[in-house]
């Protein structure tokens, strides 16, 4: 049974709290745990450490509210989409029939990897929606840029504010639609210098042994290895299902590895490739899917004038 502002929705309840001041976070967040515990429904906190302690300092010992690891959770798009899914999936299993969970992203998130968060605020609309889950999003308009908050407010149906009221936010826009712009990110800092490696059509194993002749000890073995199958599976894909020619550049930094892979196709057909296993019978989407998760930032772009590139980029993306 669905309680509070959910009480009779179907699936997920998604709202954003975008406040000014900590007083204002608490108007919203307590009674929203608290009524979560009084209705005996299982009850999750993902904040950071300053929020999150703001909000432990403030219930009850033995509430019953579970803190979760927020930086954990929020490592990456994908993971924490395949995380969130497993735990919503054994609270309904358990006999839930509604969860509640607020959460924020780390700070670093909202800066130059914010596209792919946005990405993942939009395709959750989709991704929870097989779940009874009520939960918010915290943004502190203080320090968030006003680009991100535009995006929040783009990828989030509704708000909930410090007086008490659920309301739709104008700007909402369909993930399936939402999810297809790709517009241009901003370069990395490397990109305006020439590339280390930049090859034409190359095989797979060409672009691994690229990926491995630039790493002088960058980056950790075990980033690399990531990195290295990412470029195979998007070079893959590009060969497989974009069109020629397929070009492959890649710069190298003292904290990062960054790779571009371009084809002269339209990309992806599933909007949410990358974030979900291609549900829709769509070519390549696995690939995507393990790329998102073996690289530390990965953007999507379409050329309005044709072609379509994917950046990975592994180690420090900040």
């Amino acid at each position: 049974m669905r309680t509070g502002a959910a009480a009779g929705h179907h699936g997920y309840y998604h709202e954003a709290v975008c406040y000014d001041s900590d007083d204002e976070l608490l108007a919203v967040v307590l009674p929203f745990l608290r009524g979560g515990i009084e209705a005996g429904e299982p009850t999750f906190v993902a904040l950071g450490e300053r929020t999150g302690g703001l909000v432990r300092a403030v219930l009850p010992a033995g509430s019953g509210v579970e803190f979760l690891p927020g930086g954990d959770v929020y490592a990456r798009p994908t993971a924490a989409i395949r995380a969130y899914r497993e735990l919503l999936a054994a609270q309904v299993a358990a006999g839930a029939g509604q969860i509640r969970i607020i959460g924020e992203l780390p700070r670093v998130a909202l800066g130059a990897t914010f596209d792919w968060w946005a990405r993942y605020e939009s395709a959750i609309n989709h991704a929870y929606d097989d779940f009874p889950l009520w939960s918010m999003c915290a943004y502190d308009s203080r320090t968030t840029p006003p680009g991100v908050l535009h995006e929040v407010a783009r990828t989030h149906p509704r708000f909930a504010t410090p007086d008490g009221r659920h309301l739709p936010s104008p700007a909402y826009t369909e993930p399936t639609t939402y999810l297809c712009e790709h517009p241009a990110a901003p370069p990395d800092p490397l990109q305006a210098t020439p590339p280390l490696v930049e090859l034409t059509d190359p095989t797979a194993a060409e672009a691994r042994a690229a990926v491995h002749a630039i790493d002088q000890g960058v980056l950790p073995p075990d980033d690399v290895d990531d990195l290295v199958v990412a470029v195979s599976e998007t070079v893959t894909n590009a060969l497989r299902h974009g069109r020629p020619p397929v070009r492959l550049r890649i710069w190298a930094g003292t904290d990062r590895i960054v790779v571009t892979v371009r084809d002269g196709g339209a990309g992806p057909k599933d909007p949410f490739a990358g974030l979900l296993p291609s549900g829709t019978g769509a070519t390549g989407g696995l690939g995507l899917w393990i790329t998102y998760q073996s690289c530390n930032h990965v953007t999507l772009h379409r050329d309005p004038a044709g072609g379509f590139t994917l950046r990975l980029t592994a180690g420090n993306p900040h």
